[in-house]
């Protein structure tokens, strides 16, 4: 963890959100507060987080009266609909911390909707995907307001290894958003050289061992392509669409600036057309390699039958 000192401390958290990184995150909360709240549409699973975790699960209108409130869903629409029914029930002061990867200007919406009510909204979306997540050792980027942050400092910490203020809300959704498009390029682009290695006799975990302590490195290289590709065992985290989703926020914010990035643009096309393929929620962001398999007709394992059938 890290350290920081906050001139007040929250004494009730809640998190509402408990999907595949909300539900470890939460976990970490429990250790450091006598009263963590938990709340999620599926309400079964919140009962499964009070019984693994000593949490409590509590109904919705409770949840939000907590000091902090995290949120941790899919889209900032689905965060809006949250705040929007938890208006009549938020405690003044209160710091609304959303760990969606979410749009910059729905951030500055919400901030500016908290702080008519009183309290205050930052966005604080997460890097370091479900391992992070269950060792608590998150990446978090976060926009808004500073003293809101430190408010809200010693909750965020349960399950960081690093926390960074970027900016003003919308802050950390952005960097979110064009990091995640950053690590689909790497994605996409070791694919294509894998596929060309192998159509040469390559094997790819050779190859793998061979860029992983050269200048090719990436943590494509180093963790997402053989513990989910290589193996073909794709284990869904992450889904492909909100892969695609996070691409095509990075996109508009460099289509609002007028600047040219014509390799983000390309691979965020190529991220929206592998998810295209396949049902949302359905597969895991790694499966975008499918997509470029059925261009190159190669499969990009161990197993040396190339082309592809």
């Amino acid at each position: 963890m890290t350290t920081q000192t906050a001139t007040q401390t929250p004494m009730s958290v809640s998190f509402l959100g408990l999907g595949a990184m909300g539900y470890p995150m939460a976990g970490h909360l429990v250790k450091a507060f006598d009263s963590v709240m938990v709340w999620n549409r599926n309400f079964d699973k919140a009962h499964q987080h009070e019984s693994e975790f000593g949490s409590k699960a509590v109904d919705f209108e409770t949840a939000v009266s907590a000091d902090v409130i995290f949120s941790c869903v899919p889209t900032s629409a689905q965060t809006a609909e949250l705040i929007e029914r938890a208006k009549p029930y938020l405690k003044k002061g209160s710091v609304w911390v959303d760990c969606t990867s979410g749009v910059p200007e729905s951030a500055i919406a919400a901030a500016n909707t908290l702080q008519a009510l009183g309290s205050h909204f930052i966005d604080a979306p997460v890097s370091g995907q479900t391992i992070g997540a269950i060792n608590g050792t998150l990446t978090v980027m976060v926009g808004g307001d500073k003293s809101a942050l430190d408010f809200a400092y010693p909750a965020i910490d349960c399950f960081a290894g690093r926390i960074e203020h970027v900016g003003a809300s919308g802050g950390g959704f952005a960097v979110k958003a064009v990091n995640n498009t950053l690590f689909a390029v790497n994605s996409w682009a070791l694919g294509e050289g894998l596929s060309v290695l192998k159509a040469h006799g390559v094997n790819p975990s050779a190859a793998l061992a061979c860029i992983n302590h050269s200048s090719g490195q990436s943590f494509a290289s180093s963790a997402t392509f053989p513990d989910r590709i290589v193996n073909r065992s794709f284990p869904k985290t992450f889904t492909l669409d909100l892969m695609a989703k996070d691409c095509g926020i990075a996109t508009d914010l460099q289509q609002q600036a007028k600047l040219p990035a014509p390799v983000m643009a390309a691979v965020a096309s190529f991220m929206r057309a592998a998810s295209n393929q396949v049902e949302a929620g359905s597969a895991d962001f790694s499966e975008f390699i499918k997509f470029l398999e059925n261009w190159s007709q190669v499969i990009i394992s161990d197993e040396m039958t190339t082309p592809k059938d």
